[in-house]
This record gives C-alpha cells, structure tokens and sequence, in this order.
C-alpha cells in the first residue's frame, strides 16, 4: 500500500511518500511545497494546492495522512495553519483517497515510542525506520513521520476490519 503524509503549513507544507507491506515500510519520496509569502492567502493556497495535486499525481497513493493542527498562541497563525490543513485535506479527498489524521502526540508515539519526543528524536527515528533515505528537509521528515503513523495504525485497523469481517461472515 502506497501512503501519503502531509505536514500541513502556510510557508511549508511537508509530504512523505512510503511503501507499507505488512511490517516492511519503503521510503518512496519526499519533499516540502512552499508558498510564496509575498503572495497574497488565497493565491499561497492555491500554491499549496497545485503542489500537493503534483505529488499525488505523480506518487497515485492509495491513501493519505495528515497531521492534525497544532494550536499556537497567536489565532492569526492557527487560522492560517487551518487553512493550509484545509487543503491538505481536500486534494486527496478530490482523488477519492481515504484520508487520517493524527494528533501530533500519537505521531510521536508510533514513530518513537514516547508521545513527548523532540521533532531531532522523530527524524533520527524516521531514517531509522527508512533506511537509505535521503530527508530533504525538516517539513518532510515530519510527512514521512505522519506516513510511518498511518502505516501502523491503518494496517492494525485493516486487519481488525478484516478479523471483525470473518468472524461475523462465517455462519
């Protein structure tokens, strides 16, 4: 299965590409879309939205993941990261893909071990879990944790699904 993970942002909007089968993850790609801050909001949206049409086009993953927002002091920020998540949402959801969030905390978690960990720990971690993977940057390296999250997860959920499925179907 292949997945998408996005670390949603107005400047940098980060996204990760793996391969997941059964318990073995292969890095794909990564990368970060950057919008243009002397831009006005909503032509650095449509930035982001062309971007992130670009990789799933490119990438055709079978799903995708997205971090969920992380509330800052100041509302002008955490409106304005709502707005990029908002798009991040809404280019796989327009190719019909199944999309997840996760909280930054069980990201943490499923990658590290601790849902506390510093962003340099979950990076260690991520070219841990892909090996010969070359992060282009910070935002991509947290995508490719949201990715390695999902695969966890949505494969745990699959195979519940499926378990719940057998046992119900057979009478």
């Amino acid at each position: 299965m292949r997945l998408l993970g996005l670390d949603p942002g107005l400047r940098n909007t980060g996204w990760g590409i793996i391969e997941a089968e059964g318990n073995s993850l292969r890095h794909l790609a990564n990368g970060a879309i950057t919008s243009d801050a002397s831009l006005d909001l909503s032509k650095r949206l449509v930035q982001l939205y062309e971007g992130l049409e670009k990789v799933i086009g490119d990438w055709q993953p079978d799903e995708a993941a997205v971090e969920e927002t992380f509330v800052n002091k100041n509302p002008v920020s955490t409106l304005k990261l709502g707005q990029a998540r908002g798009v991040s949402l809404l280019v796989p959801a327009l190719h019909n893909l199944p999309v997840t969030e996760y909280a930054p905390n069980k990201i943490k978690k499923s990658v590290v071990g601790a849902g506390h960990a510093g962003k340099e720990q979950i990076h260690v971690m991520v070219g841990m879990l892909l090996p010969k993977c070359k992060i282009s940057n910070e935002h991509a390296a947290d995508a490719l944790a949201v990715a390695i999250c999902h695969a966890h997860y949505a494969g745990s959920n699959r195979a519940l699904k499926g378990a719940t499925f057998m046992a119900g179907g057979s009478h």
